[in-house]
């Protein structure tokens, strides 16, 4: 499973096997931070937080978890539904199934048109920040018409994103400022074991973005949910059919 190309995946791998001796560094600008993989990755689900209550209200089964990590979602739905866990990286999806989930597999979050069948789920839940990877405002429309395709008439899709009107440039690694209101970008490079994964390019939108990006694509925005702490610009949408 060696793969030199993801050496974030293969640093939460070997954290999970407890072989791992160095830690996951995240670089951004000329600022490096330390990556707090335990608290990220391998915390169990907490259905009485505010993250989970707002989760467990609006996704049911069958589900797909794109971008699940080390399982911590997968491992708490698949005991009440069908739950389909998703990843890119093959170090990711080891741990996932190491963990007990039950069906976790290798695929690019850009490609679920051509990995499942029409109607395949009742929800999607991304949840990680990775809606930024879709890099623009006509990449966020496509990725969400794939999700309008793997989702039945009722489907639910429950997104996690950074809002750039409320960061502090200071306090987000790899921020980047951009004129456009409601936007920003975020560039970040992994490191472990003096191995450096590709830079990633995060394109942040605000909720006002995001409800800009659904019309047309036959979502709507039916709930918006986000800390009260007004230094903490991470928030989630639940999006339903319109």
């Amino acid at each position: 499973m060696c793969d030199d190309s993801d050496q974030f995946g293969r640093a939460i791998y070997d954290y999970h096997r407890g072989e791992r001796a160095e830690p996951l560094l995240q670089h951004g600008g000329n600022e490096t931070r330390e990556h707090p993989i335990e608290s990220f990755y391998f915390e169990p689900y907490d259905p009485d937080s505010a993250r989970g209550v707002f989760l467990d209200s609006w996704l049911s089964g069958p589900l797909l978890d794109i971008g699940a990590g080390a399982g911590r979602d997968s491992l708490y739905f698949q005991q009440q539904f069908e739950t389909v866990a998703i990843d890119v990286s093959n170090y990711l999806v080891e741990t996932m199934r190491e963990r007990g989930v039950t069906d976790a597999r290798t695929v690019d979050m850009f490609t679920l048109r051509e990995t499942f069948d029409r109607d395949r789920f009742e929800s999607v839940l991304v949840y990680g920040t990775q809606i930024g990877l879709a890099r623009s405002m006509q990449g966020l429309r496509r990725f969400l018409g794939d999700l309008a395709y793997v989702t039945d008439g009722g489907g639910t899709v429950v997104l996690h994103g950074i809002d750039p009107d409320r960061v502090e440039p200071s306090e987000l690694l790899g921020y980047r400022s951009d004129p456009t209101p409601g936007l920003a970008y975020r560039v970040i490079q992994f490191e472990y074991e003096g191995q450096r994964d590709e830079p990633l390019l995060f394109r942040l939108f605000s909720p006002d973005r995001l409800r800009e990006a659904v019309v047309g694509t036959g979502w709507r925005i039916a709930e918006l949910g986000g800390s009260s702490d007004l230094d903490d610009p991470h928030y989630q949408a639940a999006l339903t059919k319109s």
